[in-house]
């Protein structure tokens, strides 16, 4: 099969043809129809984070295909059913947080891309507990990026409590940030948008944000605080300084949503005002099987619009350059 293979960080992908996999006790095969292309996948490919990923490693998270072979005792999908394959790979299943509703938080998770190889291949071993069931109707190449980038930021609205009454920043519209935008409109919030680029503040506004502001133009916490301060802020934008905004854009009692993982890891926050203002900090890592089973009923119902353009394989490291300079509107997409 064809594959883009990591064999060393920071270097280029390798289009590689490898033995297809077959499934053992409990897994799946997914012949792959369509795989998303994360951020995550370039820390991945680059060894950026403290906890490395195994090499070599064919990455990706947002694969979605159709089941072609099951394992021994797989009862949950069968054969010819289509399946999403996320990035918690696995999970133990027994401890507090898997029983408690927080698998995505379990010590001894796997996940896709990254511990185990991933869907940036013709075909995809994954375990057939922890992929998801791909509604009928829904276009594979939709349903690719609502498997990571939906699914993470429909989990951070839920998280921060967006509620109808509220009005909900988001910080960085793109292959996250124009999916929290309709989340936050689904929650029935009013929305304001905050991006550096106008053609993504465009997007926005096609997809229901209320408000949108341009840092560049001017200052977005003054901006929000004109419009009475905002209930939440979900920052999704990869920058410190968004972070730092995203806080002092928000009202007393107020709730920002950590999303993004900057290469800069750090951020000033003030312990005055977030004592005497109430305001609650909380991180927020992708979404659960159920949180993942609601993103893809709400787009079946067509409550949400995915935007992407299409790749080849072949493209990934033109493709990585691109999301790395800004060049893509939302999400790219790998097509097979």
């Amino acid at each position: 099969m064809k594959a883009a293979v990591v064999r060393e960080f920071k270097a280029p992908l390798r289009i590689e043809d490898l033995p297809k996999p077959t499934p053992g006790p409990g897994e799946v095969v997914v012949k792959i129809e369509a795989s998303g292309l994360c951020h995550t996948d370039i820390h991945a490919a680059h060894g950026d984070w403290p906890v490395k990923p195994k090499l070599p490693l064919i990455p990706g998270h947002e694969g979605v295909g159709i089941v072609e072979s099951v394992g021994a005792g797989v009862s949950t999908v069968k054969e010819g059913d289509r399946v999403c394959i996320p990035w918690l790979g696995s999970a133990c299943g027994v401890c507090e947080y898997c029983t408690s509703g927080r698998e995505t938080l379990c010590e001894l998770q796997q996940n896709t891309g990254y511990s185990v190889d991933g869907s940036y291949a013709e075909y995809a071993r994954a375990s057939a507990l922890y992929v998801g069931k791909v509604p009928a109707g829904v276009d594979p190449n939709d349903a690719a990026p609502l498997t990571c980038a939906g699914v993470t930021t429909y989990k951070a609205v839920k998280v921060a409590g967006t509620r109808s009454s509220d009005l909900v920043a988001v910080f960085g519209i793109g292959g996250l940030g124009h999916l929290a935008v309709q989340y936050g409109k689904i929650a029935g919030g009013t929305v304001v948008a905050v991006d550096l680029v106008e053609d993504k503040l465009e997007l926005a506004r096609t997809l229901g944000a209320d408000y949108t502001v341009n840092p560049r133009q001017e200052d977005p916490v003054e901006a929000i605080r004109k419009l009475g301060g905002a209930d939440q802020a979900v920052c999704v934008a990869v920058s410190p300084k968004a972070f730092e905004q995203a806080y002092r854009s928000l009202r007393r009692g107020g709730t920002l949503a950590f999303v993004a993982l900057p290469a800069d890891n750090f951020m000033q926050l003030p312990i005055f005002e977030t004592v005497l203002h109430g305001i609650t900090v909380v991180g927020s890592i992708v979404g659960t099987r159920a949180d993942l089973a609601e993103v893809f009923e709400l787009h079946a119902r067509k409550r949400t619009r995915v935007v992407y353009d299409i790749r080849k394989l072949e493209q990934v490291n033109e493709s990585f350059e691109e999301v790395e300079k800004a060049k893509v509107p939302a999400r790219l997409v790998f097509t097979f």
